[in-house]
């Protein structure tokens, strides 16, 4: 399995991944960079295109772990400045009202394809999506996981990885946000 950033050229492996359902309801990976009324709006065809054009700008937007020339996972990893739900999201407020977020990067989402499960790609594309950020000026990555507290959660749920995932990856447990989620980091540069 290799890991390639989402660009123009790798686009259709995105696709396919996503299949015409865009990964889930037509989200096309766009919850999170988009304004509630703008995402409901443009769920489905709105929402691929927009993904498309992110994925030409050249913006960090994300990786693909590709097995055998297919893509089987994707996460999404980008500059938090580019998602604006966050901005308004308690999970997601940081630590501090007033902290400076410029190189803060954020790990948003995580999309395996069903047979690909159990593979350990979760972790991989995780790992790859902090060199990513590294490389590219980040001095924090930062996520949101899941704390399934060991029990079996369906992959609906999941999306935003689990806690212990996180805390293998090396990240720390800055706060607990509500019963089941994180605010986790990993400083970086």
């Amino acid at each position: 399995m290799r890991v390639v950033e989402l660009t123009e050229r790798t686009w259709p492996a995105q696709e396919r991944l996503f299949g015409p359902r865009g990964a889930v309801q037509g989200c096309w990976c766009m919850f999170f960079r988009l304004a509630g009324a703008d995402f409901r709006q443009g769920s489905g065809e709105a929402n691929r295109h927009a993904a498309r054009e992110l994925a030409r700008s050249g913006e960090p937007v994300g990786l693909l772990a590709m097995d055998d020339g297919n893509a089987v996972g994707w996460v999404a990893v980008a500059p938090r400045s580019a998602y604006q739900r966050l901005e308004r999201s308690m999970v997601a407020a940081p630590p501090t009202p007033d902290e400076d977020l410029t190189g803060v990067w954020s790990v948003t989402c995580f999309y395996i394809h069903r047979t690909a499960r159990g593979r350990g790609i979760g972790a991989e594309l995780l790992d790859a999506a902090v060199r990513y950020a590294t490389k590219r000026g980040a001095r924090v990555v930062e996520a949101y996981p899941v704390d399934t507290r060991g029990a079996k959660t369906t992959s609906a749920d999941l999306y935003h990885g689990t806690l212990s995932m996180f805390l293998d990856a090396g990240f720390v447990l800055v706060e607990r946000r509500g019963v089941r989620r994180a605010l986790v980091r990993k400083p970086v540069g």
